[in-house]
């Protein structure tokens, strides 16, 4: 009785909105009246467990926001083989500090034509060499007991052209071709590309397929062999808002909504951002919180910060939860190949500008590729021309230019237009493969400490960081994807490596690479759980370092206050930055250090922490919580 009441008090809170954005997009009560007796019936369905958590996290609404959040991403396979494999290594990933793991996509997809496992053929099966979804049930019912979160991409804009829809729609049936942009001659379709850009114009040209076997053109932004779903169609969203769900009740905590810019089409409109992707993102919103509140939205938007923030909705009106710094990564990596942080700077200080509720993901790499969508504008004021830019990070993470000691390799290459981007490891990138593989000893400490240095920087930022799986270890670039047929082609699989666990193994050895990064990782994630002034909603900014090579940032909550100091360069710089408002220790060493003519050894950093004039106490505890 008390779960129906609470349904029922969530439904009437979000009832007249829900329907009123439902019916201006699609006038349709009688879809509305049964997308209300669905969701009803998939709360009902709802484990007791999850319905706890719910409970719970309705309470705390910023349970998310805390310090001790840190996630991991993964692909199921590449880390453990299957889900069961993952539950085994679940006292791993605890080791790693780690209470937040997103999945790589798991359900039902084709071989050789899977694009990752972004093509999905069947929203309710899982891979059958990745296990079943009672797998994932009992997989996310252990990770509930040890406070681990778990984290899956939902495919929305497409599925594969062999989920059952799409078989049916080839084979003409008009219900299921609704469901898609099915079109019999190039009229539609050629008006179309004269307005929506190219996802991929090397590798999949052009925003439509044709079809041979049944005489029609239908719309693949992606890949051929991924179909856009027509959202005009009320059809198409209540049943993948039934997928959402259904994948919610399997313990799912936070969905990750791939590619929600591209979910409506509009001819004449180049098919990005429009207004009727927030209706629906929001519609999603108010679902979940009705259904299951336990549950976050993350959304992925590959795009400029103007474009982004849009995503988070209003204060008033939510949409996601969280969204990817997405550009702050990109020129965090412009950072290290120009040894200036100016540009940084300023990214920095336009996310520190937004409202604290909006909570970003920053990290350092992901499974995909590295695109550099800067501020060239900025850029051009120093100099900098777009292309020749371009150029030169390519050429300097691929090891040609700069001094860099990276390695890795250019993908989706365009030689018409020089664009390009890059993939490849945090280790390789910073040096640790080069080092290796010359047995360079001065090299590798250097590789290590920029490395590490990056991991404090994100960990320093504003909102929840995220490490890619291996990276704690120092995983390098594993170029055997080029003997697998279905992978040689892609080169982002040059980062997507297995998780070798014979080196893992290493870890708790210091005088190896793998000891020596994580046991310095681990301390870091240590500090961060410790210290209350890492919460998302902190007070954050930037401040003047003087030294172009040295990114200063300060952290503020219940008069506790931050202050990092990240040296990008290989040589030591002088931050001068005037702080000397009281006494600072630093978290990691625990020495005493004044925050004015500040030197920062090569690839160096510090969290300077303001003490309370107990600086001999506090350095004392500094060291023996290290040393625990």
């Amino acid at each position: 009785m008390r779960e129906t009441s609470a349904y029922k008090r969530r439904f009437a809170r979000h009832h007249d909105e829900l329907r009123w954005l439902y019916m201006e997009l699609y006038n349709n009560g009688d879809m509305f009246a049964e997308l209300c007796g669905n969701m009803e019936r998939f709360c009902q369905e709802r484990g007791r467990k999850l319905k706890s958590m719910d409970s719970d996290r309705e309470s705390r609404p910023d349970w998310y926001k805390s310090n001790d959040m840190l996630g991991m991403m993964f692909y199921i396979d590449n880390f453990a083989g299957n889900m069961k494999g993952v539950a085994s290594r679940l006292d791993y990933i605890e080791q790693c500090n780690v209470n937040y793991i997103h999945l790589m996509p798991f359900l039902d997809t084709t071989k050789g034509k899977s694009d990752g496992g972004y093509a999905v053929s069947d929203f309710r099966k899982v891979q059958e060499n990745l296990g079943s979804m009672e797998d994932l049930d009992n997989l996310t019912a252990a990770c509930h007991k040890k406070g681990i979160n778990v984290c899956m991409d939902f495919v929305m804009n497409h599925t594969s052209e062999d989920h059952e829809w799409a078989k049916k729609a080839r084979q003409g049936d008009g219900e299921y071709m609704s469901r898609y942009f099915f079109f019999c001659n190039d009229e539609i379709p050629s008006l179309y590309e004269r307005t929506v850009p190219q996802v991929f114009p090397t590798t999949a040209p052009g925003n439509f397929t044709w079809l041979p076997d049944c005489g029609h053109y239908v719309m693949t932004t992606f890949y051929p062999y991924q179909w856009d779903l027509n959202y005009r169609n009320p059809r198409v969203f209540n049943e993948m808002m039934y997928n959402f769900l259904y994948l919610a009740n399997q313990g799912i905590d936070i969905i990750r909504i791939d590619a929600v810019p591209y979910i409506w089409k509009e001819l004449n409109t180049s098919c990005r951002n429009l207004p009727q992707v927030h209706t629906i993102v929001r519609m999603m919103r108010m679902i979940g919180e009705i259904v299951c509140p336990g549950i976050l939205l993350l959304g992925e938007v590959v795009m400029e910060p103007e474009k982004v923030v849009p995503y988070f909705g209003t204060v008033e009106k939510p949409e996601c939860h969280m969204l990817y710094n997405v550009t702050t990564m990109a020129t965090t990596w412009h950072t290290v190949a120009t040894r200036d942080v100016r540009l940084l700077k300023r990214q920095l200080d336009i996310v520190n500008s937004l409202p604290k509720e909006y909570v970003f993901l920053n990290y350092l790499r992901c499974h995909d590729d590295i695109g550099w969508g800067l501020d060239y504008g900025t850029l051009k004021g120093e100099g900098l021309e777009e292309r020749s830019h371009k150029k030169y990070l390519n050429d300097y993470f691929q090891g040609y230019a700069g001094g860099s000691n990276s390695r890795g390799e250019l993908y989706n290459a365009d030689p018409v237009t020089g664009d390009a981007r890059f993939c490849g490891t945090t280790a390789s990138m910073c040096g640790i493969e080069k080092a290796g593989f010359e047995q360079d000893k001065d090299a590798m400490a250097r590789a290590i400490d920029e490395d590490v240095m990056l991991h404090a920087y994100m960990f320093m930022q504003s909102g929840i960081p995220v490490l890619y799986g291996g990276d704690e270890i120092g995983q390098v670039n594993d170029y055997t994807y080029k003997d697998d047929p279905d992978k040689a082609a892609d080169s982002r699989y040059i980062h997507r490596g297995a998780m070798n666990w014979e080196l893992a193994k290493n870890r708790e050895d210091s005088d190896t690479v793998e000891g020596k990064l994580f046991g310095r990782l681990k301390a870091l994630e240590e500090i961060r759980k410790r210290e209350k002034v890492f919460v998302s909603g902190a007070d954050t900014w930037t401040i003047e370092t003087w030294e172009k090579a040295v990114l200063c940032m300060g952290r503020y909550y219940e008069g506790e206050k931050l202050i990092g100091l990240f040296n990008f360069s290989g040589y030591e710089k002088t931050a001068w930055i005037h702080e000397a408002d009281g006494v600072y220790v630093d978290l990691v060493t625990g020495g005493e250090v004044r925050p004015e003519e500040v030197r920062v050894p090569a690839y160096g950093f510090y969290y300077l922490k303001k003490t309370d004039g107990r600086a001999k106490e506090q350095k004392a505890e500094i060291a023996l919580d290290n040393a625990v």
